[in-house]
């Protein structure tokens, strides 16, 4: 039987080279089925707000929601490693407000470990939480939170920008992560850090250098018609089978072919 994914765990899979896989999760089956798959670690996004809520950005996703999915999530008792996105204004409204919803994520979610966007910026509330003994997960890049300041989901870190993510980077090291979600730079750029860093990088459009990767799970199932990233590569297409299944189970029941008597009880 496969082992728990602890955080120690992730950390020397750094040291001996061995790539971290991570793969998003809302609710109990999905992470019983990504689970069954082997990843390293599920992180219950807050891309569930566009994916599964249908939003047009992260921002509206809630503390509440994010619990919701996390319980659903831990319900399933994985043994990846499993991660809570903090959602937006859950940690940039000071320390103390932090501390009380990255401590609800574990107490009340059954999370094991947070994750917060932000680098030099939120190095202060990372470096709070870490030193409650909360584990965290860092994000730098492309910080989907920051959607308007960046005008849009555009690639960071390039020219001048290159130093301000090196820094970030660092400061979300120094601050006490134990990883950190490199998103949306350059290759080049992501590699670098990768070599800088004693913890571990996940990467999401970042190249292939990062000690990890990670994707939303309705991007690599095909269930996700809002956008397609170029650094997503569809694993399998399922919208299709869906949208066919629910046509044979319409025609079915308007023309009187289902149920039938093996459906029915006696």
């Amino acid at each position: 039987m496969r082992k728990k994914i602890t955080i120690p765990e992730i950390l020397l899979m750094k040291q001996e080279g061995r790539k971290v896989t991570v793969l998003t999760a809302y609710d109990y089956p999905t992470a019983r089925l990504v689970d069954a798959g082997g990843v390293d670690a599920i992180l219950v996004g807050d891309s569930a707000g566009v994916v599964f809520s249908g939003h047009e950005n992260t921002l509206p996703v809630t503390m509440d929601e994010m619990l919701y999915h996390v319980k659903a999530v831990v319900r399933a008792r994985p043994k990846a490693l499993v991660v809570a996105d903090m959602p937006f204004m859950a940690c940039q409204s000071g320390e103390i407000e932090a501390l009380k919803n990255c401590g609800r994520m574990l107490q009340e979610g059954g999370a094991e470990a947070v994750k917060i966007e932000g680098g030099s910026n939120m190095a202060p509330i990372i470096r709070a939480v870490t030193e409650m003994d909360i584990p965290v997960m860092g994000h730098v890049g492309l910080t989907p939170q920051s959607v308007h300041r960046m005008g849009g989901y555009k690639v960071q870190g390039r020219k001048d920008q290159a130093e301000r993510i090196l820094e970030d980077a660092h400061a979300v090291q120094e601050a006490g992560a134990f990883a950190v979600v490199l998103e949306g730079i350059p290759a080049k750029l992501a590699a670098r850090i990768t070599e800088m860093l004693d913890i571990p990088t996940i990467g999401i459009g970042a190249g292939p250098a990062c000690d990890g990767q990670v994707l939303v799970i309705h991007d690599i199932l095909g269930l996700c018609e809002k956008y397609s990233p170029k650094f997503v590569k569809r694993y399998a297409d399922l919208a299709p089978l869906v949208t066919e299944a629910a046509r044979q189970y319409v025609s079915e029941v308007k023309d009187g072919t289902f149920p039938t008597e093996e459906h029915s009880f006696s």
